[in-house]
């Protein structure tokens, strides 16, 4: 495909979002509009959203290239996806009817509103949502390299500009709106690339022959070994449990029951989904086995298979869908950055008239920072799996105990936490441990949960009730929609309320 029609097309398409992020949040008067639109969204805006953000980078960059390389492997990545959102939807759709605005808020509450473990999973959660950002970030960067012939740090620097500017001006209503369309754009687009190409290449039989036999075994176990291939689809699946973009989806969504009937259709579209990145990929290694770079498997069907104009349109798409991926992950970071980060170290809370203006300037912080985390990196499942494993797996174990064990404290939670990163770091520092499991993510939630019951039975139970626990976030949260100037925070004995509660 002509590199110069592509960015020509691409261009007039993020000024459509640019467009669009404008009309529809051009009632948006503060801060919450702009980070949970309103906390009013219907259920085909989640749903949309929430199957975008999964049909995105790890779908059209990283599992499309896994099944390339290793066959029906590649429907691991949406197995994985589809059993995290459906257990979301079972465990943690009633989360909403608390009115969390971000994840660290959730965790502590289950710890008794504890501020230690609220600063800690608030930097946790700041760090997980760049390491995302900044994976969606490298998957577009990639992507758009390949297809326009650009060099990669460039690319990635015009798509984290491309969706700074529709997100900054739109917020979280741009977001969901956005990734509505393109989720339809490349649902449809997947499933047609899937067909043609197969027909492109005479048939299933054919697809089978061009791949290694073990390759196009069940899942590729014969090829992955069984624990490598249930650890990737793991590692996904605690992803989507613990990834801030997703509670994001929670907390904004009108009601329990819109949340949860939206997760369970998109977890059950995906679950169906799943085998299509695969056949995508192997269709690519049957036209081409020497592609340098597995992750362009997508592009290249666009490209090579597809009709121009239905080809133009699913990569626009497709890329799109990275950038809003990313934006959501970039709306989550500004929630905690000025939610949880901004509080741990000024001791209060923006005020109402500056969070709308605080939440654009930190979007540009947060996306800028993710920048900087892809451009060190051109490795989308390694990157995505090792921060999964570091980062985001003993928030997962975190929330599983706290919500299921009342006996649950906030010694255990660090000790959860601690533990994740710490066992973590010990296998992917062992060439050995890595080629045994995979990827790190088993032994680190085994060691963080271990760790978590043995610290919390070895400790004081919380003697804080779920209800004191509300009314603490409550009141902090409250600060937010006052109507103030100065330092209301420090002057005021009941904003400092939070400050003060058990440590």
């Amino acid at each position: 495909m002509d590199s110069t029609l592509f960015l020509t097309g691409f261009g007039l398409y993020v000024c459509f979002l640019i467009w669009l992020g404008w009309f529809v949040s051009r009632n948006q008067k503060s801060g919450e509009d702009f980070l949970l639109g309103g906390r009013g969204l219907p259920m085909f805006l989640v749903l949309g959203t929430t199957v975008a953000t999964m049909v995105g980078t790890g779908s059209s960059m990283g599992a499309v290239g896994f099944g390339y390389a290793n066959g029906w492997a590649g429907a691991l990545y949406g197995i994985g996806g589809a059993i995290g959102i459906l257990l979301l939807a079972l465990w943690f759709a009633p989360v909403r009817k608390l009115n969390f605005m971000t994840m660290s808020e959730e965790l502590a509450y289950y710890v008794g509103a504890n501020r230690i473990v609220k600063n800690v999973v608030g930097l946790l959660i700041f760090i997980a949502s760049i390491g995302w950002l900044g994976a969606h970030i490298l998957g577009g960067g990639m992507y758009l390299a390949w297809i326009a012939d650009i060099d990669l740090n460039l690319a990635k620097i015009i798509i984290a500009a491309a969706f700074t500017i529709y997100v900054v001006i739109g917020g979280y209503t741009a977001v969901v709106w956005t990734d509505t369309i393109q989720a339809v754009i490349l649902f449809a687009g997947f499933i047609l690339m899937a067909v043609m190409s197969v027909n492109h290449i005479g048939g299933l039989d054919n697809l089978y022959e061009a791949m290694d036999p073990a390759a196009t075994s069940f899942l590729a176990i014969e090829k992955l070994g069984i624990i490598p291939a249930v650890s990737l689809a793991v590692v996904i699946g605690v992803g989507v449990l613990a990834t801030p973009s997703f509670r994001q989806r929670i907390y904004s969504g009108k009601d329990v029951s819109t949340i949860r009937r939206s997760f369970v259709a998109s977890g059950v579209l995906y679950l169906f989904f799943s085998i299509i990145p695969a056949v995508i990929g192997m269709a690519a290694h049957a036209i081409d086995p020497t592609l340098e770079n597995p992750n362009f498997s997508f592009p290249y069907i666009a490209a090579t298979v597809l009709p121009v104009g239905v080809g133009m349109i699913v990569l626009i798409a497709g890329l799109s869908a990275t950038m809003s991926s990313a934006s959501s992950d970039a709306i989550a970071g500004v929630s905690i950055l000025l939610r949880d980060v901004y509080v741990m170290f000024t001791g209060r809370v923006p005020n109402k008239e500056s969070m709308l203006n605080y939440s654009r300037l930190a979007l540009v912080v947060v996306i800028g920072f993710a920048l900087l985390f892809a451009l060190t990196s051109n490795d989308i499942i390694g990157y995505i799996t090792k921060m999964i494993s570091t980062v985001m797996s003993g928030m997962f174990v975190c929330g599983m105990l706290g919500k299921f064990w009342s006996r649950y404290n906030w010694q255990g939670a660090i000790a959860t936490l601690a533990g994740a990163s710490i066992a973590s770091f010990a296998v992917m520092m062992s060439a050995d441990l890595t080629a045994f499991w995979g990827n790190p993510v088993i032994p680190s939630c085994l060691t963080a949960l271990v760790a978590g019951v043995i610290v919390a039975l070895a400790t004081p139970a919380n003697q804080v009730t779920p209800e004191m626990a509300q009314a603490i976030l409550d009141d902090e949260r409250a600060m937010m929609e006052m109507e103030t100037k100065g330092e209301v925070a420090q002057d005021d004995p009941a904003a400092n309320r939070p400050a003060v509660q058990n440590s």
